[in-house]
């Protein structure tokens, strides 16, 4: 599905969690999530897309909290808080070879209005851009 990667405790703590969940499985995905992690904030996002069948459940999780097992298809993702976009690492970095000629310029400026509402991934070493709407807030 979604390239995932072996989670180091660094790179869990303090960070925002996306569980992809096929729709007809959404509840016993926001039952898995809250019975493994203390959510932080106590707000689950479940976002939809039209480019995808899965929901995107975004949290974070206590960072105080010894996570023992990461959920089957979670990704770590980051936040820009002004247009509302998430992303990976590796789909920023393609995003910015794909404007920047080719070129990896961690300085390049990224006109993040662009990629409003959206969720950006890599996908068979590809930039996938998800537009997302919220399906429902999830208040535990």
């Amino acid at each position: 599905m979604y390239q995932e990667k072996e989670l180091s405790e660094a790179d869990i703590m303090n960070k925002l969690f996306c569980s992809f969940s096929p729709k007809q499985d959404l509840e016993l995905r926001l039952s898995e999530i809250t019975s493994e992690y203390t959510i932080l904030y106590g707000k689950i996002f479940v976002l939809a897309s039209p480019e995808s069948d899965d929901y995107l459940c975004t949290y974070n999780i206590e960072p105080k909290d010894k996570v023992t097992k990461i959920i089957p298809n979670t990704i770590l993702l980051h936040r820009k808080k002004e247009s509302n976009t998430l992303y990976t690492i590796n789909a920023l970095n393609i995003l910015i070879k794909s404007i920047n000629n080719g070129v990896l310029d961690p300085t390049f400026p990224i006109s993040w209005k662009d990629h409003q509402n959206s969720v950006l991934l890599t996908q068979d070493s590809q930039l996938r851009k998800l537009n997302t709407v919220v399906h429902k807030i999830i208040t535990v």
